[in-house]
């Protein structure tokens, strides 16, 4: 299955995730809607809504926005710490995706939504993001060549059960390399995010070596299957 805009519309992602985990705990449709309207009524909150992405978000919105900016994020920066048993791993062998913990800085990008378009574009947004309680929404301010806007992002909820902590360059690149899902192999989410970080002049080195040692992985294991030789059937 593809992450498009229509299968989290129809509820297909919902629909699949529920069936390939059911012991995942989901928010419900009103909990979703208490969880952004929150969101929305935080003192914090600013007048334009603009939404922050750092991975997939960049590559593949799935949401309709009317303005996007290079910018960046301080007291945050983008890492490999979530767990995934579903859309990029399995329970087998699960896969690791982004999230916001705190520190350092995060380039990404600021996205503008209209303001007649921001119930429904949020609503889609949080259909995909805030399915599970992985993630923590907050408003955090991003500075641009345009100038500073305060940006909606999702930032790592460090008491959820999958939360994966700090973990050695060397296993993550192992994961990443491995695991793959309904919506494909780990270390094309990784591939796409760095391709299209690097198109906007981002560069970000921990994951240029993580796809360097990934790639190189991925390259050593072919390598192998190549070398042994097929069993022949008796």
């Amino acid at each position: 299955m593809k992450l498009t805009r229509e299968a989290i519309q129809s509820g297909s992602i919902r629909r699949l995730i529920a069936a390939a985990d059911p012991t995942m705990e989901l928010l419900s449709e009103a909990e979703m809607r208490a969880s952004l309207a929150a969101v929305l009524a935080a003192p914090a909150a600013p007048p334009e809504i603009w939404v922050f992405a750092y991975g997939s978000l960049i590559w593949n919105p799935a949401f309709h926005f009317v303005e996007q900016r290079v910018g960046t994020v301080h007291g945050f920066h983008r890492r490999f710490c979530l767990w995934t048993h579903l859309g990029r791993g399995s329970p087998e062998v699960p896969g690791l995706m982004l999230a916001l913990e705190p520190g350092g800085s995060c380039r990404g990008v600021a996205y503008r939504i209209a303001p007649a378009a921001v119930a429904c574009e949020l609503a889609i947004i949080w259909k995909r993001e805030m399915l599970g309680r992985a993630y923590r929404p907050r408003w955090v301010p991003v500075r641009t060549e345009q100038g500073p806007v305060r940006a909606l992002a999702f930032t790592m909820n460090r008491a959820y059960e999958r939360y994966a902590g700090r973990l050695p360059e060397d296993v993550v690149a192992a994961t990443i390399a491995a695991a793959a899902g309904q919506l494909g192999r780990c270390a094309e989410y990784l591939y796409n995010t760095v391709a299209h970080l690097e198109a906007l002049g981002i560069h970000d080195r921990l994951l240029t070596r993580l796809r360097d040692r990934v790639a190189a992985a991925s390259t050593d294991d072919s390598r192998h299957r190549a070398m042994v030789p097929a069993r022949r059937k008796k």
